[in-house]
């Protein structure tokens, strides 16, 4: 039996390893994990690189990491669940497991409840009424399905259920223990990611809570000036096609950019309360990629291993999707529309590479498969 973890690893800690241990305790043999590469779906840098979240991965107890392509890894949950999934079902995965607050029963009714036409419908009239999407879900599903829904983790997982069910995989949910998503808290060895990432910037031990040792890390204000330069190198009416960028906010975040010093006060100065802060940030990060609404709308062209234990000498098989390994070679077999997808991986890494002077070169190509 082979799972699917779809993941971000940023950075790999305890938490993640508990989740690993449990698939393979009780639910298959073998884990592939496809994972966000040089940018993360809350549209911010990753902490380190993709080959450093790898290693520690595979050494976690992972047995082969996959990178799920940053035009789908900084898209909106929709997209970044069902691409994942869909790479989960071309390398023959037979379960999807993913943390999450709630079982997979109280999730699936919550979810029935969400997709009806009667909730959608009161969806679209509060939205209408000035209400952003997450209230106008909470109103229109009501308690206690509201409750479930807004949790963050459950967020995802309900995006997961539904493109389990078109791909054909069956949803695991492993509830959580430790701590909750984006707590301040700690409990025993366990933080989340986002504590952990706020000690390694302010400096504090992270230790007891991921085997990492992240020596550079990244931080969006690492980059301020660089996105701040692409973000104004672009007229708004070039930008029209970008992901997530309706509604006009593409003349924003250009006012914004041109008024504002730093990616922080930028973001600022353009949130409104029809806007999260994570949709403005994927929002700006596509501009400065060039990441349009229609590439993320294209199912995902290739698999990219990034690494896999020795241990396993025969890789899983993609069903119909290119398998790339050697990066050179692989790339230069894509068509034209599937290297437009790589080649955004290819910016996105060289954008990491300028955050914080990180020493890893700028050529993707020159970058081996990391074994464990």
């Amino acid at each position: 039996m082979r799972a699917a973890v779809i993941c971000e690893f940023n950075p790999f800690h305890h938490g993640h390893q508990y989740l690993l241990e449990q698939i393979k305790k009780g639910y298959a043999e073998e884990i592939v994990c496809i994972m966000s590469g040089s940018f993360v779906q809350r549209g911010d840098i990753a902490v380190t690189d993709k080959y450093a979240r790898t290693k520690a991965a595979l050494e976690g107890g992972a047995d082969m990491v996959v990178e799920l392509p940053t035009v789908y890894a900084v898209s909106g949950a929709p997209i970044f669940a069902r691409s994942g999934v869909q790479i989960a079902a071309e390398l023959n995965c037979h379960v999807l497991c993913f943390g999450a607050d709630n079982s997979i029963s109280e999730l699936s009714e919550a979810l029935s409840v969400l997709d009806s036409n009667e909730t959608q419908k009161k969806i679209a009239a509060l939205m209408k009424n000035g209400d952003y999407y997450p209230r106008a879900v909470s109103k229109a599903v009501g308690e206690p399905y509201a409750q479930i829904i807004e949790k963050p983790n459950n967020i995802l997982a309900l995006e997961y259920i539904r493109a389990c069910r078109e791909y054909g995989l069956e949803p695991i949910a492993i509830l959580r223990i430790g701590v909750e998503h984006d707590s301040e808290e700690t409990a025993g060895h366990f933080a989340s990611a986002s504590k952990i990432r706020a000690m390694i910037q302010n400096g504090e031990d992270a230790a007891p809570y991921t085997p990492m040792r992240i020596e550079k890390p990244c931080f969006l204000s690492g980059m301020d000036q660089i996105l701040r330069y692409l973000l104004i190198s672009q007229k708004p009416e070039t930008t029209e096609a970008i992901a997530g960028i309706g509604e006009g906010l593409n003349h924003r975040l250009y006012r914004c950019a041109l008024e504002n010093p730093t990616m922080e006060t930028i973001l600022n100065a353009a949130k409104t309360k029809r806007y999260t802060m994570a949709r403005l940030r994927r929002a700006a990060l596509s501009v400065c990629l060039n990441i349009t609404d229609e590439m993320q709308q294209r199912p995902a062209p290739y698999i990219r291993v990034l690494g896999y234990r020795r241990e396993k000498p025969h890789l899983p098989q993609a069903k119909s999707l290119p398998l790339i390994i050697d990066v050179k070679r692989g790339y230069e077999m894509l068509c034209p529309t599937e290297k437009e997808i790589f080649d955004i991986d290819l910016e996105a890494a060289k954008l990491m590479t300028l955050c914080n002077s990180l020493s890893l070169s700028l050529n993707e190509f020159n970058h081996g498969i990391i074994k464990v």
